[in-house]
């Protein structure tokens, strides 16, 4: 009963479609960008997007539809997660997890949140922070921060978020 029940849910994720297979608009077409929020989840209604992270004093990143490309919003929260990571060097390791809506596959939703989380690591790279104290995960569609079945919670979905390692 129990993997009835599984291949179910499976089956209804596969089901779920995505862009990439044409089954939707892009931002070319008219479709959903992902910015067109102004605060980038920070200060958003939803109480639960992005706490995991803040928990440890760093910032959620967030991201357009279909995207990893770092926002021109999330630079600066960028450079105060750098901060942040530099001057706790008792911290183990940093772990940036990338996460996505639930458009997609899952297969796709675990490749997108991959290429998130390395793009996000690359940055805070290139900000000085050493690359031996940070690590990639992706979730794919997974660990929504927000439920729900539009954009008022797929933009929570699109992130990168922060944990620490118990390992270093």
């Amino acid at each position: 009963m129990r993997g009835l029940v599984l291949a179910g849910v499976f089956l209804s994720l596969a089901a779920a479609g995505c862009r990439s297979t044409g089954s939707g608009k892009g931002p070319d077409e008219g479709g959903v960008t992902g910015s067109e929020f102004d605060d980038g989840g920070a200060t958003g209604s939803n109480s639960q997007a992005g706490q995991r992270g803040r928990a440890i004093g760093l910032e959620t990143v967030y991201f357009d539809y279909d995207s990893f490309q770092i926002r021109d919003d999330a630079k600066p929260l960028l450079k105060g997660n750098a901060q942040t990571i530099s001057g706790k060097p008792q911290w183990p390791m940093v772990v940036i997890e990338g996460h996505c809506d639930e458009r997609g596959s899952d297969e796709y939703n675990l490749a997108l949140g991959e290429r998130r989380a390395q793009q996000v690591k690359r940055y805070l790279v290139d900000l000085g922070v050493p690359a031996n104290r940070l690590d990639t995960v992706s979730f794919g569609e997974a660990n929504p921060a927000v439920q729900g079945h539009d954009e008022a919670a797929w933009r929570y979905n699109r992130r990168s978020e922060f944990a620490l390692s118990s390992s270093r």
